[in-house]
């Protein structure tokens, strides 16, 4: 069964964010807010907790994981960034958006894109998804909660643990972040393509793309 952690959305107790960061250490899967919707992340090593949240989410060996990452230099160890990538990410970090990049050599070859070699990376503004990663020292590999089945992200805290208290370790409580997950940015040899429109706002990323 799982544990339940109401965390303050603003000023996250560190106590608990240390009890939480333990639980990933040893191979846990945790559920986690952020600045679009909440998550499901684990230890970026752990083949063995990867696959659980494959299982999780009801998703195949092609599907892009995401690294969330605490800010731009944590970025550039696992992404490979040129200058115009570099002040593109400035400008939108921290923020809801995911970036899709070459992968460096520093991201496990099972959790890139088997094609394309890349990586999906983003950089959260919510306090507790920045608190979890400061004491974690590296990345969360994340994704959406989206559940088989459903159309939606999961958002309510008490909802995730009744349908998940047997399959993940931890459910943090850090209140309603919304249904609208990020926007997916791919940056590939000087273009800019959106993927998909989420909550980040992306007139300017279009007008980009145009050039």
């Amino acid at each position: 069964m799982s544990q339940f952690f109401e965390i303050h959305p603003r000023n996250p107790q560190q106590r608990l964010i240390q009890q939480a960061v333990q639980i990933v250490d040893e191979g846990g899967v945790i559920v986690y807010p952020t600045d679009s919707c909440y998550a499901i992340g684990c230890h970026l090593g752990d083949k063995a907790a990867v696959e659980r949240v494959r299982r999780i989410r009801g998703v195949d060996g092609e599907h892009n994981f995401t690294l969330v990452c605490r800010d731009l230099s944590e970025i550039a160890t696992y992404a490979r960034i040129d200058k115009s990538d570099y002040r593109l990410l400035k400008s939108l970090t921290p923020g809801p958006y995911t970036f899709i990049l070459k992968a460096t050599h520093e991201v496990p070859r099972r959790l890139q894109h088997p094609k394309r070699k890349t990586i999906g990376i983003r950089v959260p503004d919510h306090p507790i998804a920045q608190a979890l990663l400061d004491a974690l020292g590296q990345p969360l590999m994340s994704s959406t909660l989206v559940l088989p089945g459903d159309e939606l992200p999961m958002t309510d805290a008490i909802d995730i643990r009744d349908r998940l208290e047997h399959q993940v370790d931890l459910v943090i409580d850090g209140g309603n972040c919304g249904l609208e997950p990020t926007t997916v940015v791919r940056l590939d040899e000087d273009r800019v393509e959106i993927e998909r429109h989420g909550r980040g706002a992306v007139d300017f990323l279009e007008a980009a793309a145009e050039e």
